[in-house]
């Protein structure tokens, strides 16, 4: 992961506030576009660029054809490492070299990159030195997977899932830009999203359960 940054230093803040033009880089260079070389590029931030590049996708408001439980369950199996204090990203070979898609990368991660720009115009390094510290990458971590799991287990079709899966988003982004008020908002948003699930998801199931009785 990545070392601690002094916020005096003016390199680290240039650093982060490159992210998505490196991001547009890898995106416009040649080669497969897959999750294995994104990780590849931002090796040092490998974690939580993967993340943020499965969660986008269920944490955007539009059917995704059950590929958002792939994603989510991909997420948890990051986020268990990042808990167990691995230094290095591991998924199955299976996912790490398959291919994008045009969707993604001609329109997703487009996309993705006007957002991260938004953040980045924001964000400066604050608390960055909890980002090299184990103990907080493995609550993040925790985090992380409650959040996926929160999005994995939202109704079908109710859209539920889209606000968790956004928390993660922004935390995943917090762990790149090394921006703790970023982190927070990343937080508040997902514990939004599982308290909103949990709410209309209880609503749901009473409903559906009343049909029946």
């Amino acid at each position: 992961m990545a070392q601690p940054l002094d916020p005096a230093d003016e390199s680290a803040s240039d650093n982060a506030g490159v992210f998505s033009d490196q991001l547009e880089g890898w995106l416009g260079a040649d080669g497969e576009k897959t999750i294995g070389s994104l990780s590849e590029v931002f090796a040092e931030k490998a974690f939580a660029v993967t993340i943020l590049m499965l969660m986008f996708i269920p944490a955007l408001p539009l059917p995704t054809g059950g590929i958002s439980h792939v994603v989510e369950i991909l997420t948890v199996l990051l986020a268990l490492e990042l808990i167990i204090g691995r230094r290095t990203l591991w998924m199955p070979s299976k996912f790490a070299s398959r291919n994008l898609g045009q969707s993604m990368t001609g329109k997703a991660v487009p996309f993705m990159v006007r957002r991260i720009r938004f953040f980045e115009r924001y964000s400066k390094p604050r608390g960055a030195a909890l980002y090299a510290n184990r103990a907080f990458l493995s609550f993040t971590g925790l985090l992380l997977a409650i959040l996926a799991i929160g999005a994995l287990l939202a109704p079908p079709f109710s859209g539920l899932d889209t606000l968790p899966a956004l928390g993660v988003v922004v935390i995943a982004l917090s762990m790149i830009l090394e921006d703790l008020a970023v982190y927070l908002v990343g937080t508040l948003i997902g514990a939004g999203g599982l308290l909103l699930t949990w709410t209309l998801g209880s609503v749901i199931f009473s409903f559906l359960k009343g049909l029946f009785h």
